[in-house]
């Protein structure tokens, strides 16, 4: 699962990143409301945490500037807020659920969770392109009908680079896409991208992923 987690108190970001990634998700984090947006608007997450009390702007108005980018991944407030008009509030900004401070880890995950379930019937579902289909949900990658073996990290360039068809996407933008906030090599990028063209290639994809020198990658195909 891609975690956002938009929380400006170092430590609390900090161990959430810690405990989440521990659980096997992919989890960014934002300091700022302006930094969370960006992330929010600009890369493929599953689900975002947000904090209310952030430096920049109010959480709830980052919350209806995040629904109005038309992005629909379900967003769970994490506040030390407890009236219930900063709830209603909230969920009517655009939130699906709202967790107080302090809290235990187990009940944070498990409204994670819940979330992501109750959401997968409203996401998009695939993402074509010819006889190219991404499943959303399972994270699989068929072409003509078949099973393309990826990995992992491969398939989460494929499905960037897919969400993001015609535009020129920054090799740093698919590092942090990979990685997260953790540092990674950039040559790796260039292999696994390597890689994703063989295959698609050897499926009868001609020139899908074409690299713009300087600048990044780019999905050549129209997508839908």
């Amino acid at each position: 699962m891609r975690i956002l987690v938009i929380e400006d108190d170092p430590i609390l970001s900090h161990h959430l990143n810690v405990q989440l990634s521990e659980l096997g998700n992919q989890v960014q984090v934002a300091l700022t409301a302006k930094e969370g947006f960006y992330q929010a608007t600009n890369y493929p997450i599953d689900i975002a945490i947000v904090d209310l009390g952030l430096p920049d702007k109010d959480g709830m108005t980052l919350i209806s500037d995040i629904r109005n980018a038309d992005v629909k991944a379900p967003i769970l407030i994490l506040t030390a807020r407890v009236n219930w008009q900063d709830k209603v509030e909230g969920l009517n900004a655009g939130a699906d659920d709202y967790l107080v401070k302090p809290f235990q880890k187990e009940e944070l995950v498990a409204r994670l969770d819940a979330l992501v379930r109750r959401s997968a019937g409203f996401v998009k579902p695939t993402i074509s392109s010819g006889p190219l289909q991404l499943d959303l949900a399972a994270k699989q990658v068929t072409l003509n009908a078949e099973v393309m073996e990826v990995t992992a990290f491969e398939y989460l360039i494929l499905e960037y680079l897919m969400r993001h068809c015609h535009e020129v996407v920054a090799k740093q933008r698919l590092l942090d896409v990979v990685y997260g906030d953790k540092e990674g090599d950039p040559n790796t990028i260039e292999v696994m991208v390597s890689r994703i063209r063989k295959k698609l290639n050897k499926g009868g994809m001609d020139n899908p992923i074409a690299t713009i020198r300087g600048q990044g990658y780019k999905f050549n195909l129209p997508c839908s």
